[in-house]
């Protein structure tokens, strides 16, 4: 009862990488109000996949193997979780800001009318005054993203509803094992008690998933593009570069919307959080809304003509001066290097 909950997806039968990263700050957030950690899974044919959550931290792991939860479903998904939820009574409940988190959050938090924030880039405990009626609200979940198009950075709070609710987007957060022999606790969820027949109105009938082609999220090294680089054919330069150093390349919202680049590339709040060891941000200005996706790489290395960029503030090296003329000269000495 008035545990933290994660609700944990599934990737190829296998824990998601957001998934793991939100019980890994679980397990932090947990500790901060003394509460148990517990994960929810819903899948078919997953019989051990609490042992793939216990090192993070998990106390208890609530498992439905069920054909019904083969595949994301609306209905039987938020049939379940919503059920479990009145059941246990977290007092925080957090899941991905994937395409299920997505789905599944708003359902399950109008369902229990306990409000959601959505796109969460950082989670805290702390308190809350409210001077009108002179009342201190203790350990609440601080649900902290970017608002008005990442102007400003907002702390969300709920004092008043439980669960407090919230999807975090992958990567934001680190993914650490707690400890490799740590186990919890299992308990398996009785399907029947929570699904209704008319949950499974929606069948899938076909189904067909195409291979992720770009991966930036996985590249140690990341070239990235901004609306400074001046056109798509441009862009060879840091695919060029890219190829050199064995990294990939990303693009900054601008030069998506440009046409750069395709939307799979976009680094930052609309699109990927990315964390590489080496950073190459080209011709990108360094607005929050891109910097909130890349600025926790291990060295950012800042191309721009305008030595007043605000991406120069978080940049290890600055190098001010055309893209055009700096990047050839790069890829010519990477080159020589190589050899």
């Amino acid at each position: 009862m008035n545990n933290l909950f994660v609700f944990c997806e599934l990737d190829e039968g296998k824990p998601a990488d957001v998934s793991l990263e939100l019980l890994t700050k679980g397990r932090s957030l947990a500790n901060t109000l003394g509460c148990k950690l517990e994960a929810v899974v819903l899948g078919h044919s997953i019989e051990g996949i609490e042992n793939e959550l216990f090192p993070y931290g998990a106390d208890v792991v609530h498992v439905a193997d069920d054909p019904v939860f083969e595949h994301y479903r609306t209905l039987p998904f938020t049939a379940v979780v919503v059920g479990l939820f009145r059941q246990e009574k977290p007092q925080v409940a957090l899941m991905g800001a994937t395409t299920a988190g997505r789905d599944l959050g708003p359902r399950v938090s109008s369902a229990l009318h306990s409000g959601l924030t959505a796109d969460c880039t950082a989670l805290e405990i702390g308190d809350h005054y409210v001077k009108k009626t002179d009342t201190t609200y203790k350990n609440l979940l601080y649900q902290i993203r970017p608002a008005f198009g990442g102007n400003i950075i907002a702390t969300i709070i709920n004092p008043d509803h439980r669960p407090q609710m919230a999807t975090v987007r992958e990567g934001v957060m680190k993914r650490e094992i707690v400890n490799k022999n740590y186990r919890g606790e299992l308990k398996k969820i009785t399907v029947s008690d929570y699904i209704r027949p008319e949950d499974l109105a929606v069948e899938i009938i076909e189904r067909h998933m195409e291979a992720r082609k770009v991966d930036i999220k996985a590249a140690q090294i990341v070239v990235s593009g901004g609306y400074g680089m001046g056109s798509k054919e441009n862009f060879n330069l840091l695919y060029e570069l890219a190829s050199v150093l064995g990294g990939e390349v990303a693009a900054s919202r601008a030069a998506v919307d440009a046409g750069f680049a395709g939307h799979e590339r976009q680094v930052g709040q609309t699109g990927v959080t990315v964390r590489p060891k080496l950073y190459i941000a080209c011709g990108i200005s360094g607005q929050i809304q891109h910097t909130a996706g890349m600025d926790q790489s291990g060295k950012i290395i800042a191309i721009n003509n305008d030595p007043m960029a605000p991406i120069n503030s978080i940049a290890d090296y600055v190098i001010n001066g055309d893209v055009a003329e700096i990047l050839p000269k790069m890829i010519k000495y990477y080159k020589a290097n190589a050899r």
